[in-house]
């Protein structure tokens, strides 16, 4: 039943947001937008009061990945979603060019509201990292990835947890407490990858292999090039 929701509400999601335009045209417009939001969402949190230490973090980080925009509603069904990127982080402090990625989640329980939210999760580990590109992962559902989450106006970062793979920082807007990414579905967008770059690009080559790049996103990298 779970499994169901899920990919009802990635379709309303992703998919619902084409209708009337084809798949191509909007890849090529999201794309170039999505960085643009990403960059402004990183340098967002990365100033916010309430997360002193993200810099720290990202210093010591194996990637991040970015969703400018992770619009939560629900009435009794609730779900989220946003598209947005994730880059990597070599042992010299280099990053790679963005991939593009999708996250969804879906709940169920007496609930109802709106909210928007700006969240980055921070990767601290080369299993979290390596499990994000090469399959579908659920946030706190894979049992060798440990997550944590941090929200603007409930509690700051403060300490480095070496405990958990992947810590999330978000800012929100909206009715709903709290933007917990808990149980989220994380998702490569293969067809956006290949838009941006032009030809079929896999995450792999985008992350790991560094096989591409595109003079768009140098200016978020510069966000995150942290010394």
């Amino acid at each position: 039943m779970r499994n169901l929701v899920r990919h009802f509400l990635a379709f309303i999601i992703i998919a619902g947001l084409s209708s009337g335009i084809t798949a191509q045209a909007l890849a090529a417009s999201e794309t170039e937008e999505l960085i643009v939001k990403s960059r402004l969402t990183a340098e967002k949190l990365l100033a916010h009061r309430d997360f002193p230490n993200l810099r720290d973090w990202i210093k010591k980080s194996k990637g991040v990945l970015i969703i400018p925009s992770l619009l939560k509603a629900g009435f009794l069904i609730g779900g989220s979603g946003g598209n947005g990127v994730m880059l990597s982080r070599n042992k010299d402090g280099d990053w790679s060019y963005p991939a593009f990625y999708t996250l969804t989640a879906a709940s169920l329980g007496l609930q109802a509201g709106v909210s928007d939210a700006e969240v980055m999760l921070v990767i601290m580990s080369d299993g979290a990292m390596q499990a994000l590109i090469d399959k579908e992962v659920t946030l706190g559902g894979d049992a060798s990835i440990a997550i944590g989450t941090e929200g603007a106006g409930v509690k700051g970062a403060t300490t480095l947890d070496l405990g958990k793979d992947i810590f999330s920082f978000s800012k929100e807007v909206g009715l709903y407490g709290g933007a917990s990414v808990e149980g989220a579905w994380v998702r490569k967008r293969e067809a956006f990858n290949t838009e941006y770059y032009g030809a079929k690009a896999t995450p792999k080559e985008i992350l790991l292999e560094r096989k591409f790049s595109n003079p768009g996103a140098d200016m978020l990298r510069a966000v995150l090039d942290i010394r």
